[in-house]
């Protein structure tokens, strides 16, 4: 049985190192310094959002439906992971916060076409 390699330290929460690899099939083991990869970082929710929305090749609206979550839901987890990974968040200006806030109102049928136009309009 084997489990999944912890990234951070259980005492701590500092990020763990790995310093031996053992081949099972060989009975070879390396030691020396080796580095996890950056998803070796992520908790399991964050891995099983990972692995659904590539299986959705990035389609939020089968991201929706297969999780059981709302389109803002995604966003929010999909942010979650990209931080988790390491990469800053982007800053958002306002307006680009409010045209996105509409543009995801018009994607969840909230708004018209025409009313997000009229909108985004209103914005700039």
């Amino acid at each position: 049985m084997s489990y999944p390699v912890p990234s951070s330290c259980p005492v701590c929460q500092s990020k763990l190192v790995i310093q031996e690899l053992h081949c099972d099939h060989c009975d070879t083991t390396l030691q020396g310094r080796f580095e996890a990869s950056r998803l070796s970082h992520l908790n399991t929710e964050q891995l099983h959002f990972v692995e659904i929305f590539l299986k959705a090749r990035g389609n939020i609206k089968e991201v929706e439906r297969e999780l059981g979550i709302s389109y803002p839901t995604v966003r929010n987890r999909l942010e979650q992971v990209v931080e988790a990974l390491g990469y800053k968040p982007e800053k958002v200006s306002e307006e680009k916060s409010k045209r996105q806030e509409l543009l995801d109102q018009l994607y969840q049928g909230e708004l018209t076409p025409e009313e997000t136009l009229k909108r985004l309009k209103d914005i700039t």
